[in-house]
This record gives C-alpha cells, sequence and structure tokens, in this order.
C-alpha cells in the first residue's frame, strides 16, 4: 500500500462528518480522488459520486457511507453547559469522560462530556445505566454568553477525532464506522481504473447512513446501477464475551467478510468468493437472515431493484470512540472489489438462477 494511500485514510479519520455534516469528510475525498475519475458529482443530499466510464451502459456502484455517529447541540444553560441530543446508536456508558470536538462555523471548540462525580451518586444512581440527560458538555465557559459567542444550537459534535496505530497492523479511531468503507471504494476505484476496468464503476461516499440509509437510496436511483457493493464495518468477534454461534467467527487481519443472506444477490455473492479464491485473496464469510442495517438494504431494492453484494471491514468495539480495524482487511478489499469490477463484462447477467441438476444417479 502507498504512502498516499495511508494518509488518504488519515485524513479521513482526522476529519468530522457527523450525519447530516458530512461536507468536510466529501473534501477530503474529492480532493483526493479528482485526479483518477472521469467524473465527479455531488447530489442535493451530498453524496459524492466518483466514477470511470461513465457512459458505459452497465454500471456497478460501490458504496460506504462518510457518516458517522455523533451529537449534537440542542441547549446551551444558564452556566454555559451543553445539552446534546444523539445522532445515530449510542451507548450512553461509552460517553462518560470523553473529549469531544463541537464543529462551529468558526472552527472546532474542544469540550469534555461529563456527570457528578461518583461521590456524589445515590445508591440507586450508581446501579443504573446513565441517561443522556444526566451528563452534559463542558466547554470551559463561565456562563450562558460565553458560550453563546463560539457555539449555536445545532452545531455537530464528535469525540476526540484522529487515529492511533496498535500493534500487528491494527488501527484504532472513533470513526473507522465507516471511514473505512469510504477509503475502500475510492481505492478500488482507482485500482480498476488502473487495472483497466472496462463497465462504468462509480464508487459512491454516501451521506446520512446511520440515521435511515437516506445517501444511498438517493444516490442508488440517480446511479440506477446494475450491481451494487455497499462496503460497511461487521462484528469483529474475537474478542471476550461476543457470541460466535450467530454472528459467526469474525476475526482481524484474516480478510473483508463477504456476506450471504436475503439481502444479497447469490450471483454477486458467488462471484466475490469466486474472485477472492481465484486471486488468492484472504477472505471470510459470513451470514446475515435478515434485510442489512447498511447501505446493501437501500441499494437492492432501488429503482426496479439491483443484484447486491456487502463486502465488510472486521471491526471491533464498534460505536465507541475505540473502534479497531486491520489494515490488511481493508487493503484486500480495495484489491478483492478492483478484480470483480475488472472482471466485468456488459453482458453479465446477475438474474438469479437454480442450482443446476446433480447429474449423479440416486442411490
Amino acid at each position: 500500500m502507498s504512502d498516499e494511500s495511508r494518509q488518504f485514510l488519515y485524513r479521513l479519520l482526522a476529519t468530522p462528518g457527523v450525519s447530516g455534516d458530512e461536507q468536510r469528510v466529501q473534501a477530503v475525498v474529492q480532493q483526493y480522488a479528482s485526479s483518477f475519475c472521469d467524473s465527479v458529482e455531488f447530489d442535493l443530499h451530498g453524496n459524492l459520486m466518483l466514477a470511470i466510464n461513465p457512459t458505459s451502459p452497465f454500471r456497478v456502484m460501490l458504496a460506504g457511507h462518510a457518516d458517522q455517529i455523533g451529537l449534537l447541540v440542542s441547549q446551551i444553560d444558564d452556566n454555559g453547559f451543553l445539552n446534546f441530543q444523539t445522532v445515530g446508536g449510542w451507548d450512553p456508558q461509552q460517553l462518560i469522560g470523553q473529549r469531544v470536538q463541537v464543529w462551529t462555523d468558526n472552527g472546532c471548540v474542544p469540550g469534555v462530556i461529563s456527570r457528578k462525580p461518583i461521590h456524589l451518586l445515590e445508591e440507586n444512581e450508581r446501579n443504573t445505566v446513565v441517561k443522556f440527560t444526566e451528563m452534559w458538555i463542558d466547554i470551559g465557559a463561565t456562563n450562558q454568553e460565553q458560550s453563546r459567542k463560539l457555539v449555536r444550537v445545532g452545531d455537530p459534535v464528535t469525540m476526540q477525532m484522529g487515529h492511533q496505530e496498535l500493534r500487528g497492523g491494527a488501527i484504532t479511531a472513533v470513526a473507522l464506522d465507516n471511514r473505512v468503507g469510504v477509503w475502500t471504494v475510492v481505492e478500488a476505484l482507482r485500482r480498476a481504473k488502473e487495472q483497466g476496468a472496462g463497465v462504468g464503476v462509480f464508487a459512491v461516499s454516501t451521506v446520512a447512513e446511520e440515521i435511515g440509509l437516506r445517501g444511498a437510496t438517493t444516490s442508488a436511483e440517480r446511479i440506477r446501477p446494475h450491481v451494487g457493493i455497499a462496503v460497511d464495518v461487521t462484528h469483529a468477534t474475537d474478542c471476550p464475551t461476543i457470541d460466535r454461534r450467530q454472528l459467526g467467527q469474525v476475526s482481524l487481519g484474516k480478510g473483508p467478510v463477504i456476506f450471504r443472506g436475503p439481502n444479497m444477490n447469490p450471483e454477486v455473492a458467488r462471484r466475490l468468493r469466486e474472485t477472492a479464491e481465484g486471486s488468492d485473496l484472504k477472505h471470510q464469510v459470513a451470514a446475515l437472515g435478515r434485510a442489512a442495517p447498511n447501505d446493501s438494504n437501500a441499494i437492492q431494492i432501488s429503482g426496479h431493484g439491483v443484484a447486491t453484494g456487502l463486502v465488510a471491514i472486521p471491526n471491533r468495539y464498534m460505536h465507541s470512540a475505540v473502534e479497531v480495524c486491520h489494515w490488511d482487511d481493508l487493503d484486500t478489499a480495495a484489491n478483492l472489489l478492483a478484480a470483480f469490477c475488472v472482471a466485468l463484462k456488459e453482458t453479465d447477467s446477475f438474474i438469479p438462477q437454480p442450482p443446476q441438476p446433480s447429474r449423479q444417479e440416486p442411490q
């Protein structure tokens, strides 16, 4: 992997993009990708659509969502403390004691999330999960007027942005969900172009996935792909207390996860597996027996229907400030999608076919 590719992910992880406020992230993607794309388009929703061979009659859409879960300033009290709403699915216990950044029109305002100290908690409070309404953001202001000069109601808030390298190729950051998906689809597009892909490939940095798959819905309607593959994170099960009986064995560093199940077109899933095997790319397979809670859900039912796949990056501690992924899984996922796109032909059909009857005579 080139240093330029690594720096691209580092910039994505340093840039805020709470659902509904993804413009800063999209600017990073646009700056990196403009030199190798045949077309670059934004839509009214804020989706960024990058393409090679955009006029091809056969189109494949690779989608990674740019938004992250976060907070939204809902009130500034008389003492200058900020009350907040959550954007996306937070475990409230993850928030206590976190350093945060409030993203205003005039830049970043640092703060911390807290509640009253444990010494002052009543017995019933110590034994109860903290509520969001029992926490606040302290930016160091001493009154409402001071805070209002810096922050407005509706400003988005993130945990402290940035990354840290861990041992063995692991990386931790607050917004790996789903900057790794954006990184993967953009890198796959770049590699597919270098390898001579002949069909139209659209890499989409989608918005507002965390609040209802909104960006994938609108961008898929615009592109009208024949094949659509969402790239998101999935739960790594190689850490304590995770039940593998339903989630399967999913490990960091052993390759991206190719999903099978009713949200996935069986021909797409088969081709992804065959591409990985034929290219000697590490991969894992997992099952999902319901509609996926990610962009593949919206893509599959767009228009008259899209042949949809789901490729996921194993992620420990999802929806926390310390998510952990592995560099090898990202790099392999980008290679897998590039190879998949390069192998596509305009005459390919992904209409599911019944299995061929066995030629073996019954015993």
